[in-house]
């Protein structure tokens, strides 16, 4: 009897934690209550992202005791003014962005490379020569 008084409960430990991170690249480092390095990154599927040094992100712990850790995302740039649900905006560094609208309009901004085949409205595109040659 005398035992069970002097068992400690089981220290309470969170699921989530904002942290700052302090390696960036593909194996994080994150600083939360104290510093854990070679966390692996994770995002929605589709999407490849690697967080920047000083970038406060989210840390998802796991496993018995939370010992497993990983970076899930960090939080959102400001919103678009006219952004609808169901819209995604994409951003990199710079104002370089992806818009998808929902009435199915596509916003590039930025340097847009193309590499491939494009085609407009269902033709193959052909830049114009228009002056070549002429001297």
């Amino acid at each position: 009897m005398w035992l069970s008084k002097q068992m400690k409960p089981a220290v309470q430990t969170t699921d989530a934690d904002l942290g700052v991170t302090t390696i960036a690249g593909d194996s994080v480092g994150v600083v939360t209550r104290g510093e854990v390095r070679a966390l692996p990154v994770y995002g929605p599927g589709g999407y490849v992202w690697l967080p920047e040094n000083g970038a406060a992100v989210l840390v998802i712990k796991g496993g018995p005791g939370g010992e497993e850790q990983c970076v899930a995302g960090m939080k959102q740039r400001d919103i678009p003014r006219e952004m609808k649900p169901g819209e995604v905006f994409l951003y990199g560094p710079g104002e370089n962005s992806v818009y998808l609208k929902k009435d199915g309009t596509l916003e590039l901004r930025g340097k847009v490379a193309v590499e491939g085949s494009l085609t407009v409205n269902g033709d193959y595109y052909k830049p114009c020569e228009c002056g070549a040659g002429v001297v």
